[in-house]
């Protein structure tokens, strides 16, 4: 367990560094935005906010309207917006942003430029856009720079950020309508490297000066006096708001929805609104709808070319970005980026988890379910983290946890499926399939090797088998071993024996190793009997086809062992050492003596449950060992055997006391129909002719 939790960290820390590397080289930023892509979808909801925001738009619907309606080409005429703001000064909005440029002349002459200008000091605040000019450019001859931001700590911020300086090249207002605004902005925002729309600044460095978006900017015209702004290393502070920056000064939009989230209506429908009222009619639009709204104007015409694209929405105007901006500020709900260090402890952390898990998994659903669990572990992080507001890199540790389960899989195949190829090798000969899959599948139950373990060793042979060789002609021979060598075979294993080997006819087996089973000497005892009745069923078969009775005396002795691979690293066995695995030979010998068919020891008898019925045969002493076995015969299941047992056992107990005649007696009556019965008269009758000089009860073998 221990090296398989170094080796799990090991290739974890691997994939991590893989994944690190990864993300920094920016293979990862496509997958890490499609699983943005996902959060936001989640999370996009409108709120309280949202309904402080208005947006007219200048559609393609008001395009047709202007040109049927009025026969207006574009560009419109300037007067058509002091429509609009007389509409705003009537619904009592906050202030109204334009999103439109006007850095050229009206069509119409100066005396259009003029009418807008009035209107927007008379129906004001009106904050007016600017974008950066094209690198090379500068201000224009007579335009005076836009006005900049006063930004406490704004120039320690500058010395320790990232933000770009910016050329001093701006596209301004013409000057009648500049000089009317209450607030003059930048509405040139750059998309990231796949040209989705995530951040935005809410001011930018030009030139080493600070100035505004227009979504700041009509947050300090709409609000009552000077809102003071300051920045420190994360955060621009707007009065009582915060807003947490990146390294660059932009802000993560948390976007509220697709396009038209934000209470949308058409530029040609507030117009004939206005104009309605001054005719003392029923207005389109009620002024109510608009009442200390933050209103937004500008082009969602496809022709017009303002047209973004977001995590949520490919077709997305430019002037919903900025309304989001102010979305986000007054919520105060903007996105941060979680600390890096966050981000790797995460990744480390999935990644070794991974690695780890996948390691201790012993069979394919068990890692397929690690694959399961584990592959979502990150995505789930990063949807926990962005509920808390913060954007959590999910591609790295998503890739870390990946890397790490593909390598975990190919190091399972590498040493746990070598393993597992060696132990279907090693036991194929000698174990069940199922047991062998349970091997297979539990490698940790296997000690390759020896080991010290109690089992209940099974030993059997065939009586009269060497004269049998000796008279069948050796296929004929091969093929009665075979059949019968088979069939007992099938037996033992069904049981989950284990065959040791086969000497001959003599077949070795046993139970408890290598799998651990508690009822081992039950599966021995219950084996041997079903054995003998199989035998008993292919007997008149053999005798048929190779003219030829068999019948087989079995051994059982239940005890310690040493049992495991034994032999060279070419060739070995699973096999078992030990005096007591040379005691259930003894006793297979033994059956010759008393004319049985199983004898098992005093020590299987005793671990043997109460349904299995046995009668005590003897105690005997074998060759190799000084002290006395006590013997048993297990007797057939269904089989009536009390009263030949009770009588048998009243008959054994003189025997052991000495009262031979007594007990030769008893054991006549029971000559006819038992074979062990007879053996033990003839006995008595030998100890009453040559009594014992003394006398323990022990029948002594005198061979193997």
């Amino acid at each position: 367990m221990i090296k398989k939790g170094c080796a799990g960290l090991g290739l974890g820390l691997i994939a991590c560094v893989v994944a690190f590397l990864l993300w920094h080289q920016g293979a990862l930023a496509g997958f890490e935005h499609a699983t943005w892509q996902w959060r936001v979808a989640h999370f996009a909801r409108p709120t309280p906010a949202t309904s402080q925001l208005r947006i007219i738009a200048l559609d393609q619907k008001s395009l047709d309207w202007g040109r049927k309606e009025n026969g207006l080409s574009w560009p419109w005429p300037r007067q058509a917006y002091a429509t609009v703001l007389a509409f705003c000064k009537r619904a009592g909005v906050r202030v109204v942003a334009f999103d439109v440029l006007f850095s050229e002349p009206s069509l119409y002459g100066i005396a259009d430029d003029q009418a807008l200008g009035q209107a927007m000091r008379e129906n004001g605040p009106v904050v007016l856009s600017y974008t950066l000019a094209p690198p090379g450019e500068v201000t224009g001859a007579g335009e005076s720079p836009p006005p900049v931001l006063t930004i406490s700590g704004f120039a320690q911020w500058l010395a320790k950020s990232r933000a770009p300086v910016l050329p001093r090249a701006v596209t301004m207002p013409v000057p009648e309508l500049a000089a009317s605004a209450a607030g003059l902005a930048n509405i040139s925002n750059h998309p990231d490297s796949d040209g989705v729309f995530r951040r935005a600044p809410l001011f930018v460095n030009l030139a080493g000066r600070p100035v505004p978006s227009l979504a700041l900017a009509a947050y300090l015209a709409g609000a009552p006096g000077q809102v003071p702004l300051s920045l420190s290393k994360n955060h621009l502070q707007v009065g009582a708001l915060a807003v947490p920056l990146d390294e660059t000064g932009q802000a993560i939009l948390n976007f509220r929805g697709p396009s038209r989230t934000v209470p949308t209506v058409s530029l040609a429908a507030v117009v004939q609104s206005e104009l309605q009222l001054e005719a003392g009619e029923a207005p389109v639009i009620d002024p109510a709808e608009f009442k200390n709204a933050y209103v937004f104007l500008g082009m969602t015409a496809p022709g017009l070319y303002d047209l973004r694209a977001i995590p949520i929405d490919g077709v997305y105007p430019g002037v919903e970005v900025h309304a989001t901006m102010l979305d986000n500020l007054l919520s105060q709900d903007f996105l941060r980026d979680s600390p890096v260090w966050v981000g790797a402890a995460l990744t480390l952390f999935f990644g070794v988890l991974a690695a780890v898990a996948i390691l201790f998994c012993r069979n394919a659903w068990q890692s397929s379910l690690a694959f399961v669990l584990l592959l979502p572990l990150p995505f789930a992080a990063g949807f926990i983290a962005y509920g808390q507001g913060v954007w959590l890199p999910v591609a790295v540790q998503a890739t870390a946890v990946l890397l790490a389960l593909v390598s975990g899989v190919v190091f399972n195949f590498a040493t746990e499926g070598r393993k597992k190829r060696y132990i279907k090798r090693a036991f194929s000969q000698y174990l069940h399939p199922t047991v062998i899959e349970q091997l297979v599948a539990n490698p940790e139950r296997l000690r390759l090797g020896g080991e010290k373990r109690e089992l209940s060793i099974f030993f059997s042979d065939l009586a009269g088998f060497t004269t049998m060789s000796e008279r069948l002609d050796p296929e004929r021979l091969t093929l009665l071993l075979n059949e019968y060598l088979s069939a007992m075979t099938d037996i033992i294993l069904e049981s989950g024996g284990t065959i040791d080997k086969y000497e001959g006819d003599a077949i070795i087996a046993f139970w408890n190793a290598p799998l651990t089973q508690i009822d081992h000497a039950s599966r021995a005892v219950q084996t041997a009997l079903r054995c003998q009745e199989r035998l008993a069923e292919l007997r008149p078969d053999f005798k048929v086809r190779f003219g030829c009775d068999l019948f087989m005396r079995i051994g059982i002795n239940t005890g310690p062992v040493v049992v495991g691979n034994l032999g060279s690293a070419q060739r070995f066995d699973y096999s078992i050492l030990g005096d007591n695995a040379n005691v259930a030979a003894r006793l297979e010998g033994v059956n010759k003596e008393f004319d049985t068919e199983i004898l098992i020891s005093e020590a299987c008898r005793r671990q043997l449950p109460a349904g299995i019925q046995v009668r005590e045969i003897a105690r005997v002493g074998v060759v190799g060992r000084k002290e006395p076995i006590t013997v048993f015969a297990p007797l057939a299941s269904g089989r009536n055997g009390n009263d030949l047992t009770d009588r048998f056992a009243t008959a054994l107990a003189l025997y052991y006391q000495g009262e031979f005649a007594e007990a030769r007696s008893a054991f006549q009556d029971l000559a006819a129909d038992d074979g062990v019965a007879a053996r033990y008269a003839a006995r008595c009758r030998e100890a009453q002719d040559n009594p014992p000089f003394s006398w323990d009860g022990v029948w002594r073998m005198g061979s193997k």
